[in-house]
């Protein structure tokens, strides 16, 4: 007998064994996928792991559903680095799985509802008035899906009518796997095979001639067409040069003197003009490139350390047409799909066709395209730019991983599973296929600078901006004394008003940056205090202006925008504190005639969101652009000049060891964005502590004291890089459940730990917001020390969990397992 495992796409630790006939386990390799049932009545996609001849001793195997390709579609070496995800992150195979692949992959099963023909007509009169509507509904129609039940009764829960129709015996049900991705197919035409001889085309015109003239048309565009190209012409193309409707073109298909065919197209097309040639490096640059290339000959890791605006994309770009010349793949890398919006026209003029695109903005269809094409190797996707998830794509013969921007806290994934970090995945992806990495930054994250420290990678510094332009100009403003003298207009201070005065005069751009989208992050009533909450977390609701609306961002309920206090019916209420929809309304009120832009997560829903702002801004539609983080990252704006921080304390003042870091990467970048041409850029900073540390270092750009204070306190107080941080979250709806389970736990590992090791066990703490979407949330963090096995820790956390989970009362709570959790 012949069996095979698989990896189903659902977070179960084991493989299952399916059994198989001698014929399919000699077709099904490692990568397939095939449907299989699993439970009562579902039918999963899952991927074939290994094909062997072990009878499973704990069940017997059920048999396979279907093969569902003719061969794999995940590589080798993928399969490895997944693999690799689940056990350094902790999670399942079938997690890394389900999030790696499109959906459209993944193709779930659907319950059909057919009419049981052994039911007595008679018994009608024994059906409830819903259940009478499907059982017609059943007369004209062989089948119905849950969704069209759904509509006909005008219910969302259908399941109890489902049941009682079921026990009654008038209907049966069928699991059905359906295929999601459907090929775009282009309509083409070509002359008739009847009318391919000069004498037959010659006798057809003539006829044609004198009874019907835009027949005779199409076929003479037709022919001139193909004269002047030699690609086969599309249907479309045909209608629109010849100026016939597609009826005279259908008649002429009926008529079999033309034949329609379709082609198989991809979605995404390149239809740009030829590709230009690259630009000449400055000499930075180019020391930049040869230490590099010199560090590649030996070394698997580097770290390109630029000042914003150096140049190191154009760095980026020679090497890339190094390793594209060599015939092989690149990947970069971008945090942000702002970012790739920008990138993509830049490297597309370089490099033409040759660039694929991958995140989760694209549609499915698109995203399984990309997919096919890099599986592969294709030319068209020999370059592949993507955020976080295209460092999970099938590769099969990659030579260098572009990191850019690398201390981005969005290269982490936090939920769902699998909670990997992108930069450390791409450099464990780089190293199965023997490739280079080059992490690119202008601020780099503490562990990166300290692994360069410890010459685990390599370290080149460009110190110049691009055309030797100054680093722009950064001048701290305190408003504690501006509010104090009456010299602030709403948020704005009068320095700051001044300079976007001089910047709007020479016809420059400016920036504003405010790291909170919304109105105000609270409503308060002035008589009571009280302020609206959400009903499903433990946060206040903010205030969207444009919506007149209060919403919570954790779960996304909304609410319309009271008028009286829920509390004391009192009308008095007031916002407090203001984010990026606030700034926008007051400049408005400030600069009547300039048209602002807003830029978060509000505005950029679409796929193209990011895109209009971006291109508007470029264009200088816009003069001041409003935003949040996501204005911070790489982008690279010719005429801005000026550049706003309207407050930079609550970047300081946040509950994380990384505070400090992240406050002076979010200032540096966002002063980047300023005078990246010829003149030198202003960046005027409004903070209550004009004195602080950070900010004082970040408006100097002294990153290399900023970097030795961190790791000296970092050194002192056991965090990263001098220790591993796994952080364990426990969540439930009964709030006592969340607290005994956590402390079973917390008693578990000091067990464990506390007897052989120097492992730290915080908590079990709440974090600040302890309920989201009605869980209760309670966190314990490890700190594992440098000299520890991380692999033991993970081990003895596994064995806890094995415990944990045997206990009855504790099986309803989720436990979430973060390593590297920051």
């Amino acid at each position: 007998m012949h069996f095979i495992d698989v990896v189903l796409p659902i977070p179960l630790e084991k493989t299952f064994t399916y059994v198989v006939s001698e014929k399919e386990a000699s077709f099904l390799k490692t990568g397939m996928r095939v449907a299989v049932p699993f439970g009562k009545t579902k039918i999963y996609t899952a991927l074939v792991y290994r094909v062997h001849q072990t009878l499973p001793e704990t069940y017997v195997p059920k048999e396979i559903d279907q093969i569902l390709d003719e061969a794999p579609i995940i590589s080798e070496k993928q399969l490895k680095e997944w693999e690799w995800i689940a056990s350094y992150y902790m999670c399942s195979l079938g997690e890394v799985f389900k999030a790696a692949v499109p959906s459209a992959f993944l193709l779930e099963s659907e319950t059909l509802i057919l009419k049981n023909e052994s039911f007595n007509v008679g018994e009608e009169n024994s059906l409830a008035d819903d259940e009478w509507l499907v059982y017609e509904a059943l007369q004209h129609q062989s089948m119905l899906k849950v969704q069209e039940v759904s509509s006909i009764i005008d219910r969302k829960n259908i399941l109890p009518v489902l049941k009682r129709l079921l026990e009654k015996n008038v209907i049966h049900l069928k699991e059905e796997v359906y295929e999601q991705y459907k090929p775009k197919l282009v309509r083409y035409i070509k002359l008739g095979n009847a009318y391919t001889s000069d004498e037959k085309l010659s006798e057809l015109l003539a006829s044609l001639s004198n009874r019907a003239h835009k027949q005779r048309e199409v076929i003479m565009t037709l022919f001139s067409m193909e004269a002047t190209t030699n690609k086969p012409i599309k249907v479309k193309d045909l209608e629109e040069k010849s100026g016939a409707s597609s009826a005279v073109v259908k008649t002429l298909i009926e008529k079999n003197i033309l034949e329609e065919y379709h082609l198989q197209q991809d979605r995404i097309q390149y239809e740009g003009d030829e590709v230009s040639s690259l630009k000449d490096l400055n000499e930075y640059q180019a020391s930049a490139l040869t230490k590099i290339n010199n560090h590649f000959k030996t070394d698997e890791v580097v770290l390109l350390h630029g000042v914003t605006s150096s140049g190191k994309t154009e760095v980026y770009v020679k090497l890339i047409e190094k390793v594209i010349n060599e015939g092989k793949q690149v990947l970069y890398l971008l945090p942000e799909i702002a970012l790739t919006t920008q990138l993509i026209k830049r490297l597309q003029d370089y490099f033409g066709e040759k660039v694929s695109v991958y995140h989760s903005k694209y549609s499915v269809n698109e995203r399984v395209e990309v997919w096919n094409n890099i599986l592969k190797s294709v030319s068209r996707a020999q370059i592949v730019i993507g955020a976080r998830s295209a460092v999970l794509l099938p590769f099969s013969n990659l030579g260098l991983v572009i990191v850019d921007e690398e201390h981005e806290v969005s290269f982490k994934q936090f939920d769902p599973a699998p909670r990997y970090h992108a930069r450390d995945t791409a450099i464990v992806l780089a190293s199965l296929h023997k490739a280079k990495t080059l992490l690119g930054t202008a601020t780099p994250s503490i562990e990166s600078f300290y692994n360069t420290k410890i010459g685990k990678y390599k370290l080149v510094e460009i110190n110049r901006r691009y055309g030797n332009v100054l680093m722009p100009d950064i001048e701290l403003t305190d408003i504690k004394e501006k509010h104090r003298k009456k010299r602030m207009t709403g948020h704005f201070s009068d320095r700051l008003i001044e300079a976007m005065q001089e910047a709007i005069e020479e016809g420059e751009q400016i920036i504003l940056f405010q790291n909170r989208r919304g109105y105000a992050p609270i409503l308060e009533c002035n008589t009571c205090g009280h302020s609206p909450q959400c009903p499903n977390c433990d946060v206040s609701l903010t205030y969207h202006q444009y919506k007149n609306q209060l919403r919570c961002h954790y779960c996304g309920y909304a609410m319309a925008k009271q008028l009286a206090c829920g509390a004391c019916g009192s009308s008095e209420l007031d916002t407090k504190g203001f984010g990026t929809e606030q700034i926008e309304a007051e400049l408005k009120e400030i600069f009547p005639k300039l048209k602002i832009g807003r830029m978060d997560s509000d505005t950029t829903r679409g796929k193209y969101g990011y895109e209009k702002i971006i291109t508007a801004f470029e264009q200088q539609e816009i003069d001041i652009l409003v935003g949040t983080q996501m204005l911070t990252k790489g982008l690279d704006f010719r005429n801005v000049s000026l550049v706003g921080v309207m407050n930079a304390d609550n970047l300081l003042n946040f509950p994380d060891f990384r505070a400090h870091e992240r406050s002076f990467q979010l200032i540096q970048q966002v002063s980047g964005r300023a005078g990246r041409t010829k003149k030198r850029g202003k960046v005027i900073i409004q903070t209550y502590n004009p004195f602080h540390q950070v900010l004082q270092q970040a408006s100097l750009n002294r990153y290399e004291e900023l970097f030795t204070d961190q790791v000296n306190e970092r050194r002192q107080f056991k965090y990263p890089p001098f220790t591993r941080i796994i952080k364990i979250v426990f969540k439930n709806k009964d709030y006592n459940k969340v607290n005994e389970a956590s402390s079973w736990y917390a008693k578990a590992l000091h067990t464990v730990f506390d007897s052989y090791t120097k492992t730290e066990i915080l908590g079990p703490e709440f974090p600040p917001v302890s309920r989201i979407r009605n869980e209760y949330l309670k966190n314990i963090v490890i700190k594992v020390p440098q000299n520890q096995s991380t692999k033991q820790t993970k081990d003895a956390l596994r064995k806890i969990d094995k415990t944990f989970n045997a206990i009855a009362a504790y099986r309803s709570v989720r436990i979430i397992y973060n390593v590297d959790a920051y």
